[in-house]
């Protein structure tokens, strides 16, 4: 019996040789190939079993679960801070967060400086001009209202000193 495979298949002028050297690095290449897949399976299969060990698929299932809720307790909670600070927010941008305060005398026959200016101003430089004189018949108050650090009364000296201190801040 003769059997022409190679002729039969239109490969009858390839020398056997060269064939089998093929054939021979095909192979190898193979196990090559089939080693490398075995050490990352064993890598795999030994991060699997770390991941599993103690856990059944149920408990498993449980920790996702409450990881799950854990995770939608925490963006309520984040949200409603976030409503929180926007809302302190709103309320600290009208509150007084400038101040500016200057102390004289108002007559120069009394000493230690007893009248001051106070100026008081929001985040929007709006606020008032506080000013007590103190002189010997009594002490005599008034304020200036300020809108975006300009106020329409004329202000003294003191009074400028004080909204430019303010203004600083």
């Amino acid at each position: 019996m003769n059997y022409n495979l190679l002729e039969d298949m239109g490969l009858g002028g390839i020398d056997l040789t060269y064939f089998f050297i093929g054939l021979a690095v095909v192979t190898l290449l193979l196990l090559i190939m089939m080693i490398v897949l075995m050490v990352k399976f064993n890598k795999l299969s030994k991060r699997y079993q770390k991941f599993m060990s103690g856990k059944n698929a149920k408990s498993l299932e449980k920790d996702i679960v409450g990881l799950y809720e854990d995770n939608k307790l925490i963006k309520a909670s984040m949200d409603k801070n976030r409503k929180d600070i926007e809302n302190l927010y709103r309320k600290f941008e009208g509150a007084f967060q400038k101040i500016g305060i200057v102390k004289y005398d108002a007559f120069n026959q009394m000493g230690g400086q007893l009248s001051f200016s106070l100026a008081l101003l929001d985040e929007n430089d709006n606020g008032f001009i506080l000013n007590s004189v103190h002189s010997a018949e009594g002490c005599y108050s008034y304020t200036k209202e300020v809108k975006a650090g300009l106020c329409d009364i004329a202000l003294g000296d003191e009074e400028k000193k004080a909204l430019d201190m303010a203004m600083d801040l």
